[in-house]
């Protein structure tokens, strides 16, 4: 074997390495994308400082943990203008933005409209509207029965 065949293997290992330990922390990100997520808590799941985690993301994926989080929660936000009867604020808060201003922004780079706009000119391709009440249920936005009984019960004796 020349020795390029014997450093390739290693080089391959490596990448494969790699991108398991991102995928890792992009599982996370997709199934926690409205939650605030810590750069250093995710690129601790691949096993990186935040910085390496950066440019090695970026490299794999071609955007920054930021911006691909950012796009998982503008396409969450343009399903839920199109089929929830909610406000564009309870959207944003729902989707992971805690500022209206940067997610109306983020939304109009992304989608070339602000979210009024899409919701006026894509809310009639979407299913039935799904009532505010339910949507926040489904998201968290309620406590749940559990939780409310451990809050009314929390001044009793046990």
């Amino acid at each position: 074997m020349q020795p390029t065949q014997l450093n390739a293997a290693p080089d391959q290992a490596h990448r494969l390495a790699q991108t398991r330990r991102l995928r890792l922390a992009k599982d996370v990100m997709d199934r926690d994308w409205a939650e605030p997520l810590d750069l250093d808590a995710v690129a601790a799941h691949a096993g990186y400082s935040r910085f390496h985690f950066v440019r090695a993301f970026k490299a794999v994926y071609g955007r920054t943990p930021g911006r691909y989080l950012s796009r998982r929660r503008i396409e969450r936000a343009q399903e839920l203008l199109r089929t929830a009867n909610l406000s564009v604020t309870e959207i944003c808060t729902l989707v992971g933005f805690s500022s209206l201003g940067t997610f109306c922004a983020s939304f109009k780079r992304q989608t070339g409209l602000t979210p009024s706009a899409y919701r006026a000119r894509h809310a009639a391709q979407g299913a039935g509207h799904i009532p505010g009440c339910y949507a926040l249920l489904w998201s968290g936005g309620f406590p749940t029965l559990e939780a409310a009984r451990e809050d009314r019960n929390s001044g009793e004796a046990g």
